[in-house]
């Protein structure tokens, strides 16, 4: 908590002041976007990066809350927002596309992260595989699936250098960064992003679940190979996906509890 404060010191939130689902965008201004599908949602904190609106999804306090760019700050927003209550989370943000048929305007939905990143390495040793939860994703898929949204599912890519990926030559250690890229193509990596392997791997600290999807705004594999490579940038098909996701977690749970 802040000093002083019973708020959290990062969100300036309190406990109680988010639902157990909650929705991470990267960019502060998509929140009061997600907000708008929530049920009379209420505005909560804005410090720093991290924009909170609580409202409602049938009847369910759920949550959005933006965590900036990368695995730093993502993983400081979920430590948080554990603390105040929260335990499932989905990632809804862009990313690029990696493997030759994904397109821009089409959505990933991961189920693991590559870990070419550093804030994972501060919660589990290299070996422990960054997984999404098996049942957000599976509500992600469905959601995808019920909207008629082309998607795909797999293995993303996390990285901290937007630059190393789209300037790697010019990078002092381009011989990795190039090397490792055609790794990650070679092993069918669907798309490369910031903040999944982080997230996933603080959940799996923290005893909570997560899951990611995403907006693949173009694919640099594509047009290196004189392919159409569509710009998208209207993020409204992966807030629909994760909106979506989040009521078949609630029916799901109300299922199971009778």
């Amino acid at each position: 908590m802040a000093e002083g404060t019973e708020k959290l010191y990062h969100l300036q939130i309190a406990k109680g002041d988010v639902g157990r689902y909650v929705i991470l965008p990267g960019d502060p201004k998509r929140c009061a976007k997600i907000a708008q599908y929530f049920d009379d949602p209420v505005f909560v904190a804005d410090n720093r990066e991290y924009i909170t609106y609580t409202g409602t999804l049938d009847g369910v306090k759920v949550s959005v809350t933006s965590t900036g760019i990368g695995g730093p700050s993502a993983a400081i927003a979920m430590e948080e927002l554990v603390q105040a209550g929260a335990d499932t989370f989905i990632r809804v943000g862009t990313c690029g596309g990696m493997r030759l048929d994904i397109k821009g305007g089409d959505v990933v939905i991961a189920t693991g992260a590559i870990r070419m990143e550093g804030t994972s390495k501060e919660y589990a040793p290299i070996e422990f595989p960054a997984v999404a939860d098996y049942e957000v994703t599976g509500a992600l898929v469905s959601a995808a699936r019920e909207l008629g949204i082309t998607h795909y599912v797999g293995v993303v890519e996390c990285k901290d250098s937007f630059y190393g990926q789209h300037a790697p030559e010019r990078m002092p250690v381009s011989y990795e960064l190039l090397n490792k890229w055609e790794a990650w193509k070679r092993l069918g990596t669907l798309a490369s992003e910031m903040e999944s392997a982080a997230l996933f791997i603080a959940a799996a600290s923290l005893g909570v679940r997560a899951g990611s999807c995403f907006l693949v705004c173009a694919n640099q594999e594509r047009a290196k190979a004189g392919l159409d490579n569509p710009q998208v940038h209207d993020t409204d098909i992966a807030i629909r996906t994760a909106i979506c996701a989040v009521r078949n977690l609630i029916r799901a749970e109300r299922t199971n509890h009778g």
